[in-house]
């Protein structure tokens, strides 16, 4: 079950698909007359991942608006919205109603009014109202992506191409580029466009004049129908230009000593003995701990000092469950995860962002890389490599060993079952471990017997204890089942057998633990528990996102079974883990703040804060085979590490409060990066003596 947004952190349309976040829109007007821009615009979009159409967008031109129809399946799951907009004669909108339902199916029934000076709305998180003097674009927290051309077209009246929005933030529209579209039959001028203001990152969309043309992300694409033919070449742009500010940012904020770094008065601890050792002084040579000295340590000449005040300094953690971006790249170092296993991906999006990442030109964790293969149907995901045959299967696994960047591979929802011990006899011929999703139509036992070597996300070992014969888990039912766990018995034959196998055969078990707090707890118009310490310090559209449900909770039977489950898949966990089971902390849900809470939730399976740090760094630095040289603060290990102004092995939530990350020698103050997204800091930056000149 791929639960993969890297998002978390786009609007619903776009979770799952794209770093960056559209979906809001806009409101307000002085003038209550309305009437719709006469406008040659396509009426019909295709959206795009990875050059696939997966579904359509349809505008119909009103006297007073547009009425707007958006759908997409990708992965067997996508967002269904219907929405009308009605418009002032400056095209500032008076009104906008939205049904539907979200990716993971929770309903949509937001509206926007405004009269008098005043607007109302009501989205997910509950009602609101503001009294609007000057003007201002409300952002619709659920919206097809048409929401752009509206804002765009009001942004070009504004003067000064700023609008404050609501409920906050502000929408600002930057030219990136001018280019020609074409097709077949006929070319336009456009202009690119990124919007930004409300969310971590500018959203890219093209205008040919007033009229809409579609977004691109490296990965995503809606265009005006005929034009699919330039999905590539528009999907590579978009790349590039977050390259370029994803460069900039990376200039602003590292700090790349051309000297040694002495960093003084820590509290080093060793993952080893999982201990937090007394004060000490440790001196970095360009990527290396060269010495561990007194806290009173002379420091050399040439080096820069970073005062560590008294706090923690703790080896750099692994995210096990990653599926990486440029805003993933850069978050999660700002979260101390210098290391990462990504478990599918776009393979040519991927390559070319780690070739950055390790040119110096982005800020990003080491990356540990799984091939993934998906069975070609009408749910597929849409990454890593397709087939339709066992051969096509087998040959996949070839490809990807002869790449020799890759560590394992990662078996999907679609794939046939009977393909799977064919893959794995070729995975283990060619030195590949083998993890994966349970595929469709069969349980984890059988994939156990197959010889999987890791299983992926604790509902698809659960399912097969709920689900009946013929059921298909590669449509939101794979989620949505879950609502059967709280009858289950978990003394039961089936349960103790699975648990059983697993634990005797040595099989690892990746939950993504906090993702699935997030699908069971979270609840429209309530702070979901995972966020609680961190939401008010995130831009707007990720603080109503932290406020709305995931799943659809359509009844008190519903609420109950859905937290009941949560209950179950974390006495599961307990039982594995006191079973000897071997975990591995991943979100799936983009790691960075996610991560430090899917630390947190392994508390409640009996798990101390020592042996949780000491899991999440040199636990996972041995299980990728990279542990003599990564996960311990030794001298000659990389230098990987995180400084805590607390100290998290008495209290675990001082992680949240990282001050400083170094990754491969490069130094990151968090506090200087978090800005860049739109984020409020957390920590001061540590004080610096650099040698005199």
């Amino acid at each position: 079950m791929k639960f993969w947004k890297s998002a978390g952190m786009a609007s619903a349309f776009l979770i799952g698909l794209a770093a960056c976040s559209p979906g809001e829109e806009v409101a307000q007007a002085a003038d209550s007359e309305t009437a719709a821009p006469e406008i040659a615009e396509a009426e019909v979009f295709t959206v795009l991942v990875g050059g696939t159409a997966i579904g359509q967008m349809e505008v119909e031109t009103g006297a007073d608006g547009y009425t707007v129809n958006f759908e997409f399946r990708n992965n067997g799951r996508g967002p269904t919205l219907s929405e009308t907009v009605t418009l002032d004669r400056s095209g500032l909108p008076t009104s906008w109603a939205i049904e539907g339902n979200t990716t993971f199916g929770n309903e949509v029934d937001e509206s926007f009014d405004y009269a008098d000076n005043e607007a109302s709305w009501t989205d997910a998180t509950g009602s609101d109202q503001a009294v609007i003097e000057d003007g201002a674009f409300y952002v619709p927290q659920n919206a097809s992506p048409y929401w752009l051309a509206i804002a765009a077209r009001a942004l070009m009246e504004d003067e000064d191409g700023i609008l404050p929005a609501i409920p906050g933030g502000e929408l600002r529209m930057t030219e990136i580029d001018r280019l020609e579209v074409s097709n077949e039959t006929e070319s336009l001028d456009a202009i690119v466009y990124a919007m930004s203001g409300t969310s971590l990152n500018p959203t890219y969309f093209l205008m040919t004049g007033d009229a809409f043309f579609g977004i691109i992300t490296p990965g995503f694409a809606l265009l005006a129908e005929g034009f699919e033919g330039e999905d590539e070449r528009l999907r590579a742009l978009a790349a590039e230009y977050g390259a370029n500010r994803f460069a900039e940012i990376q200039q602003r904020v590292i700090r790349d000593y051309d000297a040694p770094v002495l960093i003084r008065n820590v509290h080093i601890f060793d993952a080893e003995t999982q201990t937090r050792g007394e004060a000490a002084s440790v001196l970095v040579e360009r990527n290396r701990i060269v010495s561990i000295a007194a806290v009173d340590a002379e420091r050399p000449a040439e080096a820069v000092e970073i005062d560590g005040a008294g706090g923690t300094l703790l080896p750099g953690f692994f995210e096990m469950h990653g599926h990486m971006g440029e805003t993933a790249a850069f978050l999660n170092i700002a979260a101390g995860v210098t290391s990462l296993r990504d478990m599918g991906n776009n393979n040519e999006v991927l390559t070319a962002l780690l070739d950055r990442v390790e040119a110096g030109e982005l800020a990003g964790p080491r990356v540990h890389r799984s091939g993934f293969i998906e069975g070609r149907s009408p749910f597929n995901s849409n990454n890593g490599i397709l087939v339709e045959s066992e051969e096509e299967a087998v040959a996949a696994v070839h490809t990807y060993a002869d790449a020799g960047v890759y560590h394992q591979i990662k078996i999907y929802n679609s794939i046939n079952p009977d393909w799977v011990p064919a893959m794995i006899a070729a995975a283990e011929e060619r030195g590949l471990r083998v993890a994966g999703h349970v595929p469709a139509f069969t349980t984890a036992d059988a994939m156990i017997d197959a010889g999987y070597d890791e299983l992926t996300h604790i509902n698809q070992i659960m399912l097969g204890w709920v689900l009946e014969d013929g059921e298909d888990t590669r449509t939101l039912l794979r989620l949505t089942a879950l609502r059967r766990l709280p009858a289950l018995d978990l003394e039961s034959d089936a349960v103790q057998s699975t648990i059983d196998e697993i634990a005797t055969r040595g099989i690892v078990v990746d939950p993504t633990f906090a993702i699935h707090e997030t699908l069971l707890l979270s609840r429209n118009g309530e702070v979901s528990p995972g966020t609680v310490d961190y939401v008010d310090h995130l831009p707007v559209s990720l603080q109503r996102q932290a406020r709305s449900a995931w799943a659809d909770i359509a009844s008190e039977e519903d609420d109950a079974n859905y937290r009941g489950a949560y209950d179950q898949i974390t006495e599961v966990l307990r039982m594995m883990h006191e079973r000897g089971v071997m975990l591995v902390p991943g979100t799936d849900l983009g790691g960075s703040f996610t991560y430090h809470r899917e630390l947190e939730l392994y508390q409640t399976i009996g798990m101390t804060p020592p042996e949780i740090l000491s899991w999440a760094s040199h636990g996972m630095a041995d299980y990728l085979g990279v542990g003599d040289s990564v996960g311990l603060i030794r001298e000659g290990y990389l230098a990987d590490m995180i400084l805590v102004p607390g100290d998290p092995t008495q209290d675990l939530s001082e992680i949240k409060t990282i001050s400083m990350v170094m990754a491969d020698g490069r130094v990151y103050f968090p506090t200087e990066i978090y800005p860049e997204f739109g984020i409020v800091p957390f920590t001061d930056v540590p004080n610096v003596i650099e040698p005199a000149q």
